[in-house]
């Protein structure tokens, strides 16, 4: 009978060893799961333990802490409620769970706060501190807070980072001599922190020259969900849009999509007490200038009339023809002229008529009261197309409402595109106050139509309505224009659409038609072309 031949040695001892680690790792799992189910199990327990141990070392830290002349008088005062608890009802059941509720709220596992910036994080402070050494420090300083290699968290704190590791928050302490009421030496400044922080976001620069701090945080994008409404204001406010929280210091409820909040607004004030009367707004093409200018024209006519002037000759404006209180649309340069040159007339009419009410001592006559706002979009065509025809600039026109407007209610606001800012005449320029930039635009060209420079870096591409607006000589304040679309444009959200429809008021009836023509002692007309 044939023999089986025995396998050989070197697989024996293989196929052993594969054996054995299999069952050595089974019993490693094995032993892992009794030990979780066990920890499971006996969470509570260990809980408990964890926290009477604390208590215990909480206790022998206060013993150790009380005077030896206060011991024997604590250790009385402690057998005395001992003794109590004792022969009290339930008491030593009682004194048993409360001992075990206390160290089960001081055994919990508590979250771990972190109190320092990561390995990552030091890094990016250390390049920051490096960075600005240049601009923060002198050869002369004995002592200088800024020095390559030096201690950056003597110069660096109040810090906070996003999730990708780029800071959000960071305040800087600068040495007394920096420069910092220099407007260059500032700017350089929030350059360079702007470049290495990251862009693509808004900064806030705040600075504190008294402190010789300065506070750089990144700021929020302004919600685009507010379109218009009837919003909660007094006679002669007007909403422009809505900024920070920390901006203002007044709050509306406002309608943003789906749900009602307290949003902080830009509220323009016009009328005879207003120091800012009239508004010009510049902007890029579809930075929402159009939409700016019928979210006013909404606004004004719950109390008053309005005029429109559009330049641009698209229709932007239609949506307003034949309504009520809206005395004119005119899109070409014969109704311009003829709209704007009622609009003299009747302020040097309202003037004239308040001036005699005044002098026979008598109240100003109602039709002198009702406000008139003349808006204005892009007057700088109709400059052109005047000039090529030998007519008049319909901007020579404006000079008598931005003069003396103010005085009977006369509101007026123009707005134009950047490369038409030039061909505006210097009564604009002159009595245009209130300012608003709008859409993407350079820090110089913000600083050239506002008068000062925004405290926070432009964000290379907004939506629609997002810029910056200065009331006066106020601060310059971020904006978002409330979403009034042209609800006959196709593009129109449905939900845009409705807002804006239910805002406009009601087509007007022969007696308006007849009222509006003895108001503007002109035919009723609109030019379309």
């Amino acid at each position: 009978m044939a023999r089986r031949p025995l396998p050989r040695p070197r697989i024996l001892s293989s196929r052993v060893l594969s054996i054995g680690s299999d069952r050595i790792a089974r019993s490693r799992e094995m032993a892992r799961t009794a030990a979780d189910s066990a920890t499971d199990v006996l969470h509570p327990l260990i809980t408990i333990t964890r926290g009477l141990r604390r208590l215990a070392a909480a206790g022998r830290a206060k013993w150790a802490a009380t005077p030896k002349e206060r011991r024997g008088p604590a250790l009385f005062l402690a057998a005395a409620c001992v003794l109590v608890v004792a022969l009290a009802p339930y008491g030593p059941l009682l004194a048993l769970v409360s001992v075990m509720g206390a160290a089960a709220w001081h055994g919990r596992e508590r979250p771990v706060v972190k109190t320092g910036p990561d390995e990552a994080e030091k890094e990016r402070l250390k390049a920051l501190y490096e960075a600005l050494v240049p601009h923060f420090s002198v050869p002369e300083d004995p002592a200088p807070l800024f020095a390559h290699g030096g201690e950056w968290s003597k110069a660096l704190s109040d810090f906070d980072f996003d999730a990708d590791g780029r800071p959000t928050r960071l305040r800087i302490a600068y040495p007394a001599y920096f420069p910092d009421g220099d407007a260059a030496a500032r700017a350089r400044i929030e350059h360079l922190l702007h470049a290495k922080s990251g862009r693509g976001r808004e900064y806030l620069f705040q600075w504190y020259e008294e402190e010789n701090q300065l506070l750089m945080r990144v700021l929020p994008a302004l919600p685009t969900t507010i379109a218009a409404q009837r919003f909660v204001t007094a006679p002669g406010e007007t909403v422009l849009g809505f900024t920070d929280d920390d901006a203002v210091q007044r709050t509306m409820p406002v309608r943003a999509g789906d749900e009602r909040r307290d949003a902080p607004p830009v509220v323009w004030r016009t009328g005879p007490r207003s120091t800012e009367p009239h508004l010009l707004a510049v902007g890029a093409p579809g930075s929402g200038t159009t939409s700016l200018l019928r979210s006013l024209a909404l606004q004004a006519l719950d109390h008053g009339d309005v005029v429109v002037v559009d330049g641009s000759g698209t229709g932007e404006y239609a949506c307003l023809t034949g309504r009520a209180g809206v005395l004119g649309v005119e899109c070409g340069l014969a109704g311009a002229l003829t709209s704007l040159e009622w609009a003299a007339h009747e302020t040097e009419r309202r003037l004239i008529a308040a001036n005699r009410a005044r002098q026979a001592g008598r109240p100003a006559p109602e039709d002198t009261k009702r406000p008139l706002w003349i808006l204005v979009d892009r007057p700088a065509v109709f400059g052109h197309l005047a000039a090529a025809d030998g007519r008049t600039d319909p901007q020579e026109l404006l000079q008598v409402p931005l003069r003396h407007g103010r005085a009977v209610q006369v509101t007026v606001v123009v707005a134009e595109q950047f490369d038409g800012v030039d061909a505006l005449t210097e009564a604009v320029r002159t009595h245009t106050r209130a300012r608003v930039v709008l859409g993407p635009a350079s820090r110089e060209q913000v600083e050239s139509v506002l008068g000062a420079a925004p405290h926070t870096t432009p964000p290379p591409s907004m939506p629609p309505g997002r810029g910056y607006a200065r009331l006066g000589t106020g601060p310059v304040l971020r904006l978002q224009v409330p979403a009034t679309p042209d609800p006959y444009d196709e593009a129109t959200s449905e939900a845009h659409r409705q807002a804006v429809l239910e805002l406009l008021p009601e087509p007007q009836s022969t007696m308006d038609t007849v009222r509006l023509q003895h108001l503007a002692g002109r035919p009723r007309e609109t030019t379309t072309g």
